[in-house]
């Protein structure tokens, strides 16, 4: 079922510049390794224990995106082996996040998270807020951080048009940073927006990277 699932979302993604993040947060690792068996190989967590836990189980060439919050003092539990953190949202943790790329000499990927729900409860950076960290000294002294887009989460309805709003609006704040900060930048590149149940919209708006959880592994 898993693998049936991975293909025709992966059938529908041929020909759009897209990826896919296989979101495996509170799946066992017997369902990840079927899921890298037919083909995944970026996986997203939201927490870091689960992560962290995950990792050495399975193989090397996985591609680990942390989606969900995180807090200044996890970063180093991650910091060893993730290629991407999905949800930067402030200066600060951009700051510790380069501090723990640096122990292991490594380059750490990072989306700015953008707020673009019509919740509070989800978090996320204005456009000017994002545009202070990008015109900071501290930000422009990084060595082992790269940002590479932005990502954003839309709000939880069956609303097309509110979505289809939400995710032209992520779209618009990282045509924005490309244009003033990262022009010349080939590696500012990903638009992470679109799930389970709005990811089709989502291509349509322009996503790079759709996280999709319950549409490959069924509800949790």
């Amino acid at each position: 079922m898993i693998s049936d699932n991975l293909h025709r979302i992966q059938q529908r993604l041929t020909g759009t510049a897209a990826r896919l993040v296989a979101v495996t947060k509170t799946h066992p690792v017997e369902r990840l390794r079927e899921a890298y068996e037919a083909g995944a190989r970026i996986f997203g967590e939201n927490r870091v224990q689960e992560m962290a836990a995950k990792q050495p189980e399975l193989p090397a060439d996985v591609e680990w995106h942390l989606i969900g919050h995180l807090q200044t003092n996890k970063v180093k539990y991650i910091a060893p082996f993730v290629h991407t953190i999905q949800s930067i949202d402030s200066l600060k943790l951009l700051l510790e996040i380069e501090r723990q790329a640096a122990k292991h000499n490594r380059m750490i990927e990072g989306l700015l998270q953008f707020h673009i729900a019509d919740e509070e409860t989800k978090t996320g950076l204005t456009l000017a807020e994002a545009e202070e960290i990008l015109q900071s000294a501290e930000f422009r002294a990084l060595r082992h951080v790269r940002l590479a887009g932005v990502m954003g989460i839309a709000t939880n309805t069956p609303d097309e048009d509110q979505l289809r709003r939400e995710f032209r609006q992520l779209r618009g704040y990282f045509d924005k940073l490309k244009a003033l900060y990262f022009a010349e930048d080939e590696d500012f590149r990903e638009i992470s927006m679109g799930m389970s149940s709005d990811y089709e919209l989502a291509l349509r708006e322009g996503s790079t990277l759709i996280r999709v959880g319950s549409a490959i592994f069924g509800s949790r």
